[in-house]
């Protein structure tokens, strides 16, 4: 705040210490009234922070500044500055305001207009300009069906309310809900969750939904493997019962070789063992 100190005078010199002699004012008043005065003019103070340092405190302040602009002694403009910023001036009178004498032609201090002579301070609408519409946005993709949202949601707060640091908020969760609908489809549950969400947690956590929203989409576990195609269907061969991938005969059997003709070595062999049998056979009682 900006403090402007003010003097009138009525064809002689105003001392300072005219306002200190009115008896309506009180000490406190008169003191802060005597500081403010003592301050060159253009001084900037905060009067909160003047206050915090007087040992009256605050509100003694402030029922003085109130008392002295009851009586005339203290008044607060708000001004528009050029680049249409707005302050706070604070004015500081040795007699008040409201009775002084002003010379002729001259105006009571108020607050400045805005400054016209500088270019771009007051921006003009061109009318002929064409308006411009806004960008359509596009379209948010389709999220999950708010069945499998809210049971989402309500898994989602299930697991984290037994961690303080992690309470979420019914929004909250809603918006979380997309991430956790994936953890259901690959066929994880609330020990998933908790294991992933609730393991090696900082010991301060700043916002419960940025880290659950990291972890539901670093932790999120790969998709599962397709499972192998079935094997085809065995058969058994009808003659030898050997496993065969069609229904039927199996090869050896539909299509037997023809027998081996021993040779004549082994016809003889198996002649003369013929014959010792038999001899043995008829010789035995």
């Amino acid at each position: 705040m900006q403090i402007h100190r003010i003097r009138h005078t009525r064809g002689f010199t105003v001392m300072p210490n005219t306002a200190l002699q009115d008896r309506r004012l009180s000490y406190t008043a008169r003191g802060l009234l005597a500081d403010l005065l003592s301050r060159p003019d253009g001084w900037r103070e905060d009067l909160r922070r003047m206050a915090d340092s007087s040992p009256q405190g605050r509100m003694a302040v402030a029922k003085a500044l109130r008392e002295l602009t009851a009586f005339g002694y203290y008044r607060v403009d708000r001004v528009r500055q050029a680049d249409g910023t707005i302050v706070s001036q604070a004015h500081v009178y040795d007699t008040p305001y409201a009775s002084a004498q002003v010379a002729p032609g001259a105006g009571m201090p108020g607050p400045g207009g805005p400054g016209a002579e500088n270019p771009g301070s007051n921006p003009v609408k061109n009318l002929e300009k064409e308006p411009t519409l806004p960008r359509q946005r596009a379209a948010p993709p389709p999220g999950p069906p708010d069945a499998a949202r809210a049971e989402a949601a309500a898994l989602l707060c299930r697991v984290t309310a037994p961690e303080p640091r992690l309470r979420l908020g019914a929004r909250e969760a809603v918006t979380l809900a997309p991430l956790v609908v994936p953890w259901l489809e690959r066929g994880l549950g609330a020990r998933d969750l908790s294991h992933a969400l609730l393991a090696g947690l900082p010991e301060r956590v700043h916002s419960a939904s940025a880290l659950l929203r990291d972890r539901l989409t670093r932790k999120l576990p790969p998709p599962p493997e397709a499972p192998p195609p079935p094997s085809p269907r065995r058969y058994e061969c009808a003659a030898c019962a050997r496993p065969i991938p069609y229904e039927g005969h199996c090869r050896p059997c539909a299509n037997p070789a023809p027998p081996e003709v021993p040779p004549d070595r082994t016809r003889t062999a198996t002649r003369g063992r013929a014959l010792v049998r038999a001899a043995l056979a008829g010789a035995m009682p």
